[in-house]
């Protein structure tokens, strides 16, 4: 997601928070966006986890394994 599209997103929420009434189209873009950047999220957090890896006290590294594996 670019700083652009998170830009815009804070500007959405800003702009509800103060009271103001979103359009049909602003609310469409809004959830969009939410969708947009959850989704980007989770694909960072998975990279994130996916290069993790666990040291025990003897040295060994273990890469995490998905708990529902």
């Amino acid at each position: 997601m670019t700083d652009d599209r998170i830009l815009r997103l804070n500007e959405l929420a800003k702009k509800f928070k103060s009271g103001e009434a979103l359009t049909e189209a602003e609310l469409a873009e809004r959830d969009q966006l939410r969708k947009e950047y959850v989704a980007a999220f989770r694909e960072s957090l998975k990279a994130q986890l996916d290069n993790t890896y666990i040291q025990t006290p003897d040295g060994r590294r273990t890469k995490l394994t998905p708990k529902n594996k």
